[in-house]
């Protein structure tokens, strides 16, 4: 910027402000005007210099401009101040431009008057220097009436008085008039203005009317900004529009040289767009089926998952949703604990921990047990609380299962896959060790932590076991409720073990499923439909395809027409399948929930409860069948060896 625009004073007082101060005069106004004094002086020095002694004439003016100044200012302050001592007023006299730098000097130099004292008020209806010689006012208004003053400025009669320098009455600058109007003329902020006051001091109303001028501009270039970069997306919308599925040969060549990650995003991106809206955004008659198998080939490549496990989860939700999921998996879920109530309160325990710097937060309101640990200075598996059994490190999702199972006491409770004993302590504390739990796990090695987590954490209402759950009916029977966890392959916790994204394959799925029906059959005929507080199964999986859950779910409601579901009592989640893929289930599947890493923060698992209505089962001949395992069972047998005795 110019000279004088870059040095120009601290933004005017609005004139709305202004225009209610009657007749005073301001600090800061009359800091600016010995400024401008100053400044006015160092000019004619420098013009004196310039010229020579051409300056005198210069000098006499200035002087005959002060006195004429004095004696307007003397007429104005009253007889009370005509003793005080009066400075000579500034004369602002043509003098050549200076350089930015001379500029920046003197405003430093100048900088101390802002510190000086002034009388409180403004400056606009103040009587000027100059108003004694008609026509000086070079904005053509009247000056105000000082009656009204008077008896304001006689009470402070030991302020210095003040005094308006003659620069801001010399000003002739044609914008001064076109000002009044309320018109904003564009304003070139490289311009010194000296074209226009031929190197005068800037005013006081131009600099405000400058200011006005530059805020008017940035405005135009903020707005002009916005509308580039609308401008630029529009653009970059309509590139992205452009896009068109590589080729045969580009694929071949991927399969080679892999390309970037950050490409192969874009992509992904640019895909589920077109799938978004493929009416529109289709290319050519290029069929969807091509557009799935890319993002599929791109998927696989970007996330690691292999080709089967990729459809098979594509196959529940939508592209978009998908790609959440898959980014979800990629984060760790936060560590909970659960509070073990049969030794501590959630309160006490949240206490203690905070005491050892754990940051810490209940998981939600569904559960009043469990904690969420955010931070911890020592790991959270080795405190004394930890050791003493006041809390098992479990996953929120865990808890799922025993709060559908919702255990009494005095109940006797089966845990078929039991191991490591975060749902059998679970039960225990909520029967608060009454009645008795069964904790039965087919591997002997996993049954070791099932017994330490006993052990620590109390428990004693516990039997542990280890049976194969297909043949449990046979071993015992005529449980009031039963919790099976299934075995499943673990897509709801890819965070924690990233390996199923490529182990797992066809085989393992229909082995999977195949071992889910057995076990919940299973537990179906452990139940004793005839217990007076209970008769209920809970199935639950930590897997989130629908082939481990509602299907064997349906499988079960087929085999056993002797069983219904029922409410889980967990009032989140999502609601389970009615139907897949052209298959249709049985409407009450949506009873069940869903959870998802992606939507609820936890660890992908499924639940439903079921209700077992009668221990016979009606068979195609009108014949009832006993399975083996159940209540009526045992009292038959009880019977037999009464008789037989």
């Amino acid at each position: 910027m110019g000279g004088r625009a870059k040095n120009k004073q601290d933004v005017p007082l609005p004139l709305e402000l202004e225009k209610r101060i009657d007749g005073k005069v301001t600090k800061k106004l009359n800091d600016r005007l010995r400024h401008e004094a100053a400044r006015a002086r160092k000019q004619a020095a420098a013009a004196k210099r310039q010229t020579g002694g051409r300056g005198a004439p210069a000098k006499g003016a200035a002087k005959a401009a002060a006195e004429t100044a004095d004696k307007a200012a003397g007429k104005r302050k009253g007889p009370a101040q005509s003793a005080l001592p009066r400075k000579k007023a500034a004369v602002t006299t043509t003098a050549p431009p200076k350089d930015e730098d001379e500029d920046e000097d003197e405003d430093d130099d100048g900088s101390d008057d802002h510190d000086m004292g002034a009388p409180d008020g403004g400056w606009d209806n103040a009587a000027l220097e100059s108003d004694s010689e008609p026509g000086a006012d070079s904005f053509g208004e009247e000056e105000p009436s000082d009656d009204d003053d008077e008896g304001e400025e006689d009470n402070d009669s030991d302020k210095e008085p003040a005094r308006m320098p003659l620069s801001l009455l010399d000003g002739d600058d044609d914008d001064d008039d076109d000002d009044v109007g309320g018109g904003i003329e564009s304003y070139d902020e490289f311009d010194t203005g000296s074209d226009d006051d031929g190197g005068e001091g800037v005013t006081f109303r131009d600099m405000e009317k400058r200011s006005r001028r530059l805020d008017a501009q940035r405005e135009e270039d903020e707005e002009l900004a916005r509308m580039e970069i609308d401008e630029a997306a529009e653009v970059v919308e309509g590139e992205r529009e452009l896009f068109a599925l590589p080729s045969a040969e580009q694929i071949a060549a991927e399969q080679d040289a892999p390309p970037d990650l950050a490409q192969v995003q874009l992509r992904i991106q640019e895909v589920i767009r077109v799938l978004n809206n493929f009416a529109q955004l289709r290319d050519g008659g290029r069929p969807r089926s091509d557009y799935m198998d890319q993002l599929k080939r791109d998927m696989c490549f970007y996330y690691g998952y292999n080709d089967y496990l990729m459809d098979k989860l594509l196959q529940l939700f939508t592209v978009s949703e998908a790609v959440e999921f898959f980014e979800a998996n990629e984060v760790a879920r936060p560590v909970t604990v659960r509070t073990n109530t049969l030794k501590t309160r959630r309160r006490e325990l949240a206490q203690a921990l905070i005491n050892r710097g754990v940051n810490l937060d209940p998981i939600g309101k569904w559960t009043k047990v469990g904690l969420t640990i955010f931070d911890s200075p020592v790991p959270i598996g080795a405190t004394p609380e930890y050791m003493a059994g006041h809390y098992m490190i479990q996953a929120a999702s865990s808890f799922l299962p025993v709060v559908a199972l919702a255990p009494q006491e005095n109940e006797k409770v089966l845990d078929m896959s039991a191991a490591p004993g975060g749902k059998t302590t679970y039960c225990a504390a909520l029967m608060k060790n009454t009645g008795l739990v069964v904790a039965n796990d087919a591997s002997r090695q996993r049954s070791k932590a099932l017994v330490a987590n006993i052990h620590r954490l109390g428990v004693a209402n516990a039997l542990v076991c280890n049976y194969d759950g297909r043949e449990f009916p046979t071993v015992m029977g005529g449980f009031d409720r039963v919790l099976l966890d299934a075995p499943c392959s673990g897509t709801g916790v890819i965070s924690k073990d990233a390996s199923v994204k490529t182990n797992k394959g066809p085989e393992d799925f229909e082995m999977l499923t195949r071992l889910q029906k057995e076990l919940i059959l299973s537990a179906i005929d452990s139940a004793n439909a005839d217990s007076p507080t209970g008769g209920f199964i809970v199935y639950s999986t930590c897997s989130v395809t629908v082939d481990e859950n509602e299907a064997v779910v349906a499988f079960a409601l087929s085999k056993r027409p002797n069983v219904r579901l029922v409410e889980t009592g967990l009032d989140f989640g999502r609601a389970g399948f009615t139907s897949f893929r052209g298959k249709a289930f049985h409407h009450s599947l949506a009873l069940t929930r869903r959870f998802y890493p992606h939507a609820h923060n936890m660890d992908g698992f499924f639940v439903a409860k079921l209700q077992k209505l009668s221990n016979k089962i009606q068979a195609a001949d009108n014949s009832f069948v006993v399975p083996a395992g159940s209540g009526v069972q045992l009292k038959q047998q009880g019977k037999k060896k009464k008789k037989a005795q």
